[in-house]
């Protein structure tokens, strides 16, 4: 399931930059530091998360898990492939069917989501960050200080991509709509797929065990 996910999840990135409407908070991140380093995606994404990664393990481990290490090595190479393959199938889609690209992207991403964290084998270095944050910080909440970090990284992806001479319009294509979509409606999606589909799954393969 947390190979899956991660599989799922990297195809839906690509979907998220080839319907250019906006992508996810990180990967909002991900694509202004791709603006202004000039080497492949797939190979940034692990540079990026590694440091992460580092960070984790030193304030706590217990966060990291072979999914952790599965979602770092590969995603990044799945997204940037995905893209060019759906550039190849769509070289220029419309705008509608780029608002269609977006939600085909959105739900499979929240699918992808739900078996990455039911499986329950370590998240993402972004999320292991917020996560740990979090628990530092007694009277703050989760989901403010997921609130901030997810705005932090909207707002440092922009500017990376202002710096590097992107206009208005492409930065819209990285911190739009999407953008907005993933922020408020990623959660109960996921808590869908996690009641309806990743949990039956798990729980029917651990009464098979």
């Amino acid at each position: 399931m947390s190979a899956a996910g991660v599989i799922v999840c990297g195809i839906s990135v690509g979907l998220f930059k080839h319907a250019a409407l906006g992508v996810d908070p990180f990967q909002s991140l991900m694509s202004g530091f791709d603006a202004v380093i000039p080497i492949h995606f797939g190979t940034l994404y692990v540079m990026v998360n590694l440091l992460l990664l580092v960070v984790s393990l030193l304030a706590d481990r217990k966060k990291i898990g072979l999914a952790t290490v599965i979602n770092l090595l590969f995603l990044g190479y799945i997204a940037e492939y995905s893209q060019k393959l759906f550039e190849r199938i769509l070289p220029s889609p419309s705008l509608i069917g780029r608002v269609v690209l977006l939600m085909i992207a959105v739900v499979v991403m929240c699918l992808a989501s739900s078996f990455y964290f039911t499986a329950n084998l370590g998240v993402s270095t972004y999320d292991a960050v917020t996560l740990i944050w979090s628990e530092r910080q007694n009277r703050i909440p989760f989901s403010v200080c997921r609130i901030i970090g997810d705005v932090t990284c909207v707002l440092l992806g922009a500017g990376l991509c202002y710096v590097s001479g992107f206009t208005l319009y492409q930065i819209f294509e990285v911190v739009g709509i999407g953008t907005i979509i993933t922020a408020f409606f990623m959660g109960p999606l996921i808590s869908f797929f996690n009641r309806k589909i990743a949990e039956p799954i798990l729980n029917h393969n651990a009464r098979g065990i």
